[in-house]
């Protein structure tokens, strides 16, 4: 993997990636002159025993633009501004220039909760130059060099300090929240723990004292032998609707092998990997026969120095669902009381899934 660091107008920064040498590239462009001066910050919020961050200057930022003036695509008009610069280069990752988490955040507001400042890191990612593709279909071998990337933003910011925890996402269509037209998604790093993935590590540590192995893995042979949710078999990962699914069509993907992080993943796991996600990825274009909405999160173990083996890096997959004439999205239950009400289950849209026929290119 070859990597190009750049400075952007602002002060943020941008690194290109490639599976080849990038050629000379003249400047790292920038909608903007100035920096932003971005400096959200924390209240804790005493019901839930959580921290909530707040950065109102989010309200500006660029929301649903016509495709030729998306700052994230390179073959915009040559008046209109873009985050990327022309060059021969497959990835691009840089500072958002809206950030819920700050490492420069500072002088927190004091009222009558605790508050702190957000010094976390949110960056974007640009998975290709090309801004009318998508993640299902791009080669496996630039899929392949996203999880490679997604380890060296961990390793980068994991080296800065104060982080605690680094989160890969997409969020996939306006339907669950894109603010601009480009395959891309964003590593938000938190100073803590944040609580989803905090309550799973729990889950995952009760179960490895008691056990002496890991959970995921445990779960994904479970899957293996049976076979009913099964949606890619491949010899180092594995993907599969959860028999506790809470979302239909939800869909986790993970090695097969315990794995704790991006960093951990050898060659032939991230060749696997890469296969297992965009099997997924076809299948739910298959189904719906349309670009479908989506919320992908990988989770990994915390970057706090320590050794996790109790904790498997794996991606959950996150869609609305249609269920008579309408899509599907949290109701009351689910946001008000977090239990969440499931009126399908999940063999029904496993077996949906699994009827997809996919065909990969040759590894």
């Amino acid at each position: 993997m070859h990597a190009l660091d750049l400075v952007k107008p602002d002060g943020r920064e941008i690194t290109l990636y490639s599976r080849n040498a990038i050629s000379a590239i003249a400047s790292a462009p920038s909608p903007f002159a100035e920096p932003l001066g971005a400096n959200p910050h924390l209240r804790w919020h005493p019901l839930r025993g959580e921290w909530v961050t707040y950065a109102a200057f989010r309200q500006n930022r660029t929301f649903l633009p016509p495709p030729q003036y998306n700052p994230l695509a390179v073959t915009v008009d040559e008046a209109a501004p873009t985050e990327l610069p022309q060059g021969d280069y497959e990835i691009a990752v840089f500072d958002n220039r809206f950030p819920s988490l700050s490492l420069a955040s500072h002088d927190p507001p004091q009222l009558k909760v605790p508050t702190a400042p957000a010094a976390g890191h949110c960056e974007v990612v640009v998975f290709t130059q090309d801004p009318s593709a998508a993640l299902a279909h791009l080669d496996l071998g630039r899929i392949e060099l996203l999880l490679r990337v997604w380890a060296d933003r961990t390793r980068r910011v994991q080296g800065r300090g104060g982080i605690q925890y680094v989160l890969p996402f997409e969020n996939r269509g306006a339907e669950v929240g894109v603010t601009l037209h480009h395959p891309h998604g964003q590593i938000y790093s938190y100073p803590f723990v944040p609580p989803v993935p905090a309550r799973m590590l729990s889950q995952e540590q009760a179960f490895f004292a008691e056990h002496g192995h890991s959970l995921l893995p445990h779960m994904a042979r479970d899957e293996l032998r049976e076979g009913l949710r099964l949606l890619y078999q491949g010899e180092h990962a594995v993907a599969f609707v959860p028999v506790c699914a809470r979302y239909p069509y939800e869909v986790w993907v993970m090695p097969i092998a315990p794995c704790s992080s991006f960093t951990d993943l050898n060659e032939f796991q991230r060749r696997d990997l890469a296969r297992a996600l965009k099997t997924v990825l076809l299948k739910y274009e298959g189904l719906w026969q349309r670009p479908f909405p989506y919320l992908m999160a990988w989770y990994q173990a915390p970057t706090d120095g320590r050794q996790h083996p109790e904790t498997q890096l794996h991606a959950q997959f996150y869609p609305p669902y249609r269920t008579k004439e309408r899509l599907k999205y949290l109701a009351g239950t689910e946001l008000g009381a977090g239990l969440f009400a499931m009126d399908v289950l999940p063999e029904e849209k496993a077996a949906e899934l699994k009827q997809v026929q996919v065909i990969l290119e040759a590894a």
